[in-house]
């Protein structure tokens, strides 16, 4: 199996500072609560166009950061790129800086790049580690419950500020393309395209069961004392590690791990006769990622992330059970880049956003690219992704 190719360019965006905008108004949320103060961590790239219109919102998924291109000004030591993806990739580069710079994929000479850190965030975005004006603590279980709708509510109020009023494009992976997809839904108008990357428009079932697992174990485990763990001195590190290693295995597949690892022995040429340490490859990998993740990460954060990806379900939401009627007054163009081997948001989920909108008579594109890396390819794809995400902006300026 060949190894993927991450550099596509040469080119930079350069050093990046990550910077804090609080948003003026409360931000109303799904759940019926309003949430104020709201402070959003981005960054940008490229210039804003003297009209405003050449903007794009790039979204991430659940455990990255607005930090997405360049080196950051400020390193915090410890990349939001975890597993197969973080090979290769310095710790102070944006976690997309592969597809984000001059004459990449979104091609900063030609547009202005934001990325900020979504709502529930811990990486400089309000979310349960922020402290709860009311009490002077953090949230913790206090964080109101949001949806992905909440987030892109969130990035709208975010621009108003800007004095963005209309996107050239809203992109990004996995909750990133939900993102991207919830923006086209409610904001028609104010989007002229849309690039939605190994996503779907609801969380197949076989998805929501392992979210459930990654949860369960942060919930199981003692330190996590109800969400108010803050201050003590504890943290349910293990139930977010066992968490975290559950996600990597969704993100891979059968045959990626096979050729990283096979059946490999970590130690020793023999085995060890041990229940507690590892033996395989595979199992030492794991370990090294759960170890790694909560280093960065928080586990309130993650529950509330994982919770608004499993309620996204645009046909439920914005269809009565109809995707085609959620879809109805999208305007966007729309590319959909899928992979073969990405069992967790597979092409199938894709296929069923492309023929609701063709049906309707929206533009729209599906590629499905073969790649053996899984869900995880939207990262260590990049060289195969440019041509076909330049191409798509660059018809939108013809």
């Amino acid at each position: 199996m060949s190894q993927p190719a991450t550099e596509v360019a040469a080119s930079s965006v350069g050093t990046v500072e990550t910077r804090y905008l609080d948003l003026p108004e409360p931000v109303r949320l799904d759940c019926g609560r309003e949430l104020h103060p709201v402070r959003v961590a981005y960054e940008t790239y490229g210039t804003l166009s003297p009209r405003r219109d050449n903007v794009i919102l790039v979204c991430h998924a659940l455990s990255g950061d607005a930090h997405a291109a360049g080196r950051s000004k400020t390193p915090s030591g410890e990349s939001t790129r975890d597993g197969f993806g973080a090979e290769g990739h310095g710790k102070d580069l944006g976690w997309w800086d592969g597809m984000i710079g001059p004459g990449k994929a979104f091609d900063t000479d030609r547009f202005f790049v934001v990325s900020t850190n979504l709502l529930g965030g811990c990486r400089g975005t309000t979310g349960p580690s922020s402290i709860d004006p009311a009490t002077g603590e953090p949230y913790g279980p206090d964080f109101p419950v949001i949806t992905v709708a909440d987030m892109v509510r969130t990035q709208r109020a975010f621009l108003d500020v800007l004095g963005v009023d209309r996107l050239a494009a809203v992109a990004g992976g996995s909750l990133g393309g939900m993102q991207a997809l919830q923006w086209a839904v409610l904001f028609p108008d104010q989007v002229d395209s849309i690039v939605v990357i190994a996503s779907t428009h609801a969380l197949h079932p076989q998805g929501v069961a392992w979210n459930a697992i990654a949860r369960d174990s942060i919930l199981r485990d003692p330190d996590w004392q109800g969400g108010r763990y803050y201050g003590t001195g504890r943290a349910p590190d293990a139930g977010m590690g066992v968490g975290r290693m559950v996600g990597h295995i969704t993100y891979l597949s059968a045959p990626a791990l096979e050729d990283k690892f096979g059946r490999r022995l970590q130690f020793s040429d023999d085995l060890r006769y041990t229940i507690t340490e590892p033996e395989f490859e595979v199992e030492s990998y794991l370990r090294h990622q759960a170890d790694s993740f909560v280093k960065r990460f928080d586990a309130n954060t993650y529950l509330y992330t994982s919770r608004a990806l499993t309620y996204f379900d645009l046909a439920r939401q914005h269809g009565g059970g109809s995707l085609a009627r959620a879809l109805d007054r999208v305007s966007a163009r729309t590319l959909l880049i899928a992979f073969s081997s990405d069992w967790l948001y597979p092409p199938s989920a894709s296929q069923e956003i492309e023929q609701a909108l063709r049906g309707l008579g929206k533009p729209v594109e599906l590629q499905v690219i073969e790649a053996p890396y899984g869900h995880d390819c939207f990262l260590l794809e990049e060289a195969r992704q440019t041509p076909i995400i330049r191409r798509f902006l660059r018809e939108r300026l013809l």
